[in-house]
């Protein structure tokens, strides 16, 4: 790869926020990797095999936010996103994540937070689903619950999951529906209220932190 996992981890200790201290145990090709607070993760949409992305590029309707896409090609830093707990919890770098936990996606490269809200998606005309905020700047927009698909308990590698948009009430989506100009090729994501088939997501690359061992 061309952005590869020893770069990645220099990267990440160069420039994400001091608070956050960096030991990546993982690289892409591992399996069944529990998922914590403070990994790096690409999330990848299960049918079209897209990532999630985002970059400094307005939207040209509805909020004007930062927009966020599905990204066809693998090596792009861009489709980075860094795994926090919502303000106010006991939650820690480190901590495995349950089924059903509230937690909020910082993309890596820009530092806002994946955000919903009601206005409509440029294509679709379903929930826009944006980036927002900063370091210091989030709010219940950015909350989205995990919901892990079959029996596992925690989040892992691999596993097929739905982000379920706290405020809205719509599930992370995206479908064959692409852009042509600005993000030409990209596809749309957007929030949709119903379980379907295009809601699932799974966590593909990224660096994997170990968890904390309880004491």
């Amino acid at each position: 790869m061309a952005f590869s996992f020893f770069a990645l981890a220099i990267f990440l200790f160069l420039t994400l926020d001091s608070d956050y201290t960096y030991s990546p145990v993982s690289a892409a090709s591992s399996e069944g990797v529990e998922i914590t607070y403070g990994s790096v993760i690409k999330l990848m949409h299960e049918r079209t095999k897209f990532r999630l992305h985002s970059h400094d590029v307005p939207y040209g309707s509805g909020s004007g936010q930062q927009s966020v896409t599905g990204f066809p090609n693998v090596d792009d830093s861009n489709s980075y996103w860094i795994v926090r707990p919502v303000p106010d919890t006991s939650a820690k770098q480190g901590d495995t994540i349950k089924s059903r936990t509230i937690l909020r996606l910082q993309h890596m490269r820009t530092h806002r937070w994946l955000h919903s809200h009601l206005h409509a998606s440029p294509i679709s005309g379903n929930l826009e689903v944006s980036c927002f905020g900063g370091e210091g700047q989030s709010d219940t927009g950015d909350y989205w619950r995990l919901e892990i698909e079959g029996s596992g308990k925690t989040w892992k590698q691999d596993q097929r999951i739905r982000l379920h948009h706290v405020d809205t009430g719509g599930y992370l989506h995206s479908h064959d529906k692409k852009y042509t100009r600005i993000a030409g090729g990209q596809q749309e994501v957007c929030g949709v209220r119903e379980k379907r088939a295009d809601n699932v997501w799974l966590a593909a690359e990224g660096v994997y932190l170990p968890v904390t061992e309880s004491k």
